[in-house]
């Protein structure tokens, strides 16, 4: 007993000794100040908020006034100034910190690598690294410090609260979104800001995109032609091509809102302002039942939907364009979300736009017109601009409205002036315009923790205008092609469990397409219009536990004016067989009524030559895809390697949607396309640096019982495509991205050698060969960017960005046909259409 008695006494002895002697070493601040000021005979100058209650260590008697300060710069969050012999200001201003975390998972405890750490209201911050670890240095104490990772909730800190000292990192705990099943793959892919889903679905975040190989914004549709299986043979956005489809095989949405136009500068340029959106979903195949149309491809475009309390934006300029855009709340339920754009390039012009001027108008009346009238007696006007507004109103936190206003404008004129036999001059205004409008409405409903509804309603209104005067023959031609849609959603969530969610909805939509033509002289009018209501019903079952991932779906769409039902099933399904391997497979059966169809002698200025026209079921199927995918990941040690087959097969395609420069040029019929193939991708991402080479073999032919021969290879039968970039950080706030494309040329008709024309009644006309049977030369582009981030306060920042385009200024051909030559009608002329040649671009944005 004794002994034990000795040994607690012992105990609580060593005890108080140890407290006792920690309680010298750490004593009040206040008290701190005062020895100081009576040894050194100086002066503070503090809050009383700011010093009370901080303890401090003791100083050493034999220490210097300046190296005491220093240590209590680097000891406490406060910011000891010396402003001359005697006086010290102690304040939180100025001051400023590095910050460290660690950020695990609730369940099982595990490092979130790739999870987002950003310094609000700037562009400073890193993704954390395999052990789930950040670090930040030269952070303003008051800071605000955000931590996000997809499919878990957002956290925010105050810098203080993360300061890194004694080595020591705060360990932050994200907890799980329960209503987001489908959950990230890969954080970072192919470079800052793209991920890439369990579901196969790719991930563009805007607002944290990196760089990519010659660009200076994060132009949306610019931006996910580096994934592979997507690109444009032509270099315009307006011109995407997923997997050998056409551009208007792609279904595009807008905060639900359905767009039918989709690029400025008639493609080359997005005409979504990329600053007001949160994010871009790609889909390839495999896509959710609630989505029909875009038998190639669905892209679905979310803008920002967070009511902040503090009004923030930003504007900017490059060689084209300027922009601005601002969140302004309104109230604390109540917020506005604005943004416009526009161009330039009426007033003044730049290399930039010189460039992109010669691609898009080459080959047009603007640069072919009559050699009566000199160059000097034309002149062109071309401006674009863009806007959206969105009003957001949360009336609790489980029912949320939205609505939203897009507008997107392109307008051409073209003046010509010509003299006539008297000496008198007459001009003439050519016009032509591309718009679309839409509206849209939603209602986001949480009921309780396991059932959710969704409703959405838009209008969309499309239409090119042309206005061509031509002066020769004294004869105005007028050209409309209006689109006027809208639609509306119902979906239900039901989430049976953690792991399983079933989805139900009901979709409308009513579009409407009216194509007229009209001529003065000799006077000549033709007005085509045709109405189409559609219905749906969708269902799907989404299950996602550990290792595997599956969701089935259902789409039952039927079309009121052929009494028509179409069923589409939807298959999606993920399994890891271990932590680095997983196997997928993808399906999907989809329809589209709404196409475009290409005229080159019925076009507009020779400018814009699509017009959409609606299925009739007679001349114009409605379109009828399926599409199977099967491939495999291996992830490790953030290298990855996806490889995925594909089969795709679309049925209802007509030869004026094709665009053909043979002999079916002037042909109608109804046709299918199969396009097979498969594609490869090698990604190595590190917190300074991203690397990929991505590579697509692929074999693409279209199928005309009608024409001879009936098999031949599609317009956009690329059958190699490579793409290889570099990001590097050269330093926190110095980025360049470095990438080039190399893939086969395009195919095209040649005439009949030794029989290049051919007599049809009072037309000579070219007399094509075996259709698609050459090709152009290969298409090689190199490509770089720069990027530079800079503070202007603490709330402001700004990046300076650099892009070239096509450094090696390669000439591409990016298409080729023939004409009857206008002095020997024996004889044809080849005209090759070019791609952009060396073109730089120069951004500076201002963010607050």
């Amino acid at each position: 007993m004794n002994r034990i008695n000795y040994f607690f006494t012992l105990f609580f002895l060593c005890a108080y000794f140890s407290f006792g002697f920690q309680s010298q070493d750490k004593r009040p601040l206040l008290e701190i100040i005062t020895e100081i000021e009576a040894k050194f005979d100086v002066k503070f100058s503090y809050s009383i908020n700011d010093v009370d209650a901080i303890l401090v260590n003791n100083f050493n008697e034999t220490e210097s006034l300046k190296s005491i300060i220093e240590n209590l710069n680097n000891t406490t969050i406060l910011n000891f100034k010396l402003l001359d012999d005697r006086y010290i200001t102690v304040s939180t201003i100025d001051k400023k910190i590095s910050i460290c975390g660690v950020l695990i998972t609730e369940k099982d405890q595990a490092p979130l690598f790739g999870a987002s750490v950003l310094i609000a209201n700037t562009t400073k911050g890193v993704i954390t690294d395999i052990d789930g670890k950040f670090q930040l240095t030269n952070i303003p104490l008051n800071q605000k410090v955000i931590m996000s990772y997809l499919g878990f909730e957002t956290l925010i800190f105050n810098a203080k609260d993360l300061w890194f000292k004694n080595n020591s990192c705060k360990t932050i705990v994200l907890h799980k979104k329960h209503e987001e099943l489908n959950q990230v793959l890969i954080s970072k892919f192919l470079t800052t800001g793209l991920q890439k889903r369990t579901d196969g679905t790719t991930v563009l975040n805007t607002e944290k995109f990196g760089i990519l190989p010659g660009l200076t914004e994060p132009d949306i549709l610019q931006s996910i032609q580096a994934l592979p299986g997507v690109e444009s043979v032509n270099e315009s956005i307006a011109n995407i091509n997923v997997r050998g489809g056409t551009n208007d095989q792609n279904l595009i949405l807008w905060d639900h809102i359905k767009m039918y136009h989709s690029g400025h500068f008639f493609g080359l340029i997005s005409a979504y302002n990329p600053y007001l959106t949160d994010k871009v979903l790609v889909t390839k195949n495999g896509t959710s039942s609630e989505f029909s149309d875009g038998v190639s491809s669905t892209i679905t475009m979310f803008t920002k939907d967070k009511l902040n309390q503090k009004i923030s934006g930003g504007f900017g300029a490059n060689l084209i364009h300027a922009d601005a855009f601002l969140e302004i709340p309104l109230s604390k339920k109540l917020a506005l979300h604005v943004s416009g754009r526009r161009s330039f390039t009426d007033v003044m012009s730049s290399p930039t736009y010189d460039n992109y001027f010669e691609r898009s108008f080459q080959d047009s009346e603007l640069t072919t017109n009559s050699n009566n009238i000199s160059e000097s007696n034309r002149m062109s006007d071309f401006f674009f601009y863009d806007y959206t507004a969105k009003l957001l109103f949360d009336l609790n936190k489980n029912h949320k409205f939205r609505a939203n206003i897009i507008g997107i404008n392109n307008n051409l004129d073209y003046t010509e002036s010509y003299q006539d036999d008297n000496g008198e001059i007459d001009s003439k205004t050519s016009n032509l315009k591309q718009e679309n409008l839409g509206f849209g409405a939603s209602w986001d409903a949480v009921w309780n923790d396991t059932f959710s509804t969704h409703f959405t309603s838009f209008y969309s209104q499309y239409n090119v205008d042309a206005t061509d005067f031509r002066i020769e023959t004294d004869q105005k031609l007028t050209q409309t092609n209006d689109v006027l849609e809208t639609g509306l959603k119902f979906k239900t969530n039901y989430k049976i469990n953690e792991n399983l969610n079933f989805l139900n909805g009901y979709q409308f939509s009513e579009i409407g397409i009216l194509n007229e033509t009209t001529v003065s002289a000799p006077s000549y009018d033709k007005t085509k219009k045709d109405v189409l209501l559609n219905h749906a019903l969708f269902s799907e079952i989404e299950y996602k536990k550990n290792t595997t991932y599956l969701r089935l779906g259902v789409r039952g769409n039927y079309f009121q004016k052929f009494n028509k039902l179409l069923i589409e099933p939807r298959l999606n399904f993920r399994q890891n067989l271990s932590n680095q391997f997983a196997i997928k497979v993808q399906g999907e059966f989809k329809n589209q009524s709404a196409n475009q169809k290409i005229d080159f002698q019925d076009d507009f200025l020779g400018v814009e030559n699509r017009r959409w026209v609606l299925a009739n079921e007679e001349s114009v199927p409605i379109s009828e895809s399926k599409q199977a995918s099967l491939g495999f990941e291996f992830n490790q040690n953030n290298w990855l390697l996806d490889v995925e087959g594909f089969y795709k097969h679309v049925d209802g395609i007509t030869a004026s949607n094709q665009g053909f420069y043979n002999n079916f040029q002037f042909l109608n019929a109804i046709g299918s396309y199969n396009a097979q193939g498969v594609e490869f991708l090698l990604n190595k991402t590190a917190n300074k640096y991203s690397t990929w080479l991505s590579y697509t073999y692929s074999i693409n032919d279209y199928k005309f019982g009608s024409f001879t021969p009936s098999i031949f290879p599609n317009n956009v039968d690329i059958r190699h495509s490579v793409s290889v970039a570099f990001n590097y950080d050269v330093l926190e706030n110095l980025k360049v991205s470095v990438g080039g494309i190399w893939r086969s040329g395009q195919p095209y008709t040649k005439p009949v050698e030794g029989n290049e024309t051919v007599q049809n009644g009072n037309n000579t006309n070219v007399n094509y060969d075996s259709p698609n049977s050459e090709n152009l030369d290969d298409f090689i582009r190199l490509d770089a960017s720069l990027s530079y981030n800079f503070n202007i306060t603490d709330a402001t920042y700004g990046f300076l960005r650099f892009g070239v385009l096509n450094i090696l200024d390669r000439e591409n051909s990016i298409n080729r046909y023939y004409e009857v030559n206008p002095e020997d009608s024996n004889s044809t002329i080849q005209i090759d259409n070019k791609s952009l040649g060396l073109t730089p671009n120069l951004s500076l944005r201002i963010k607050f």
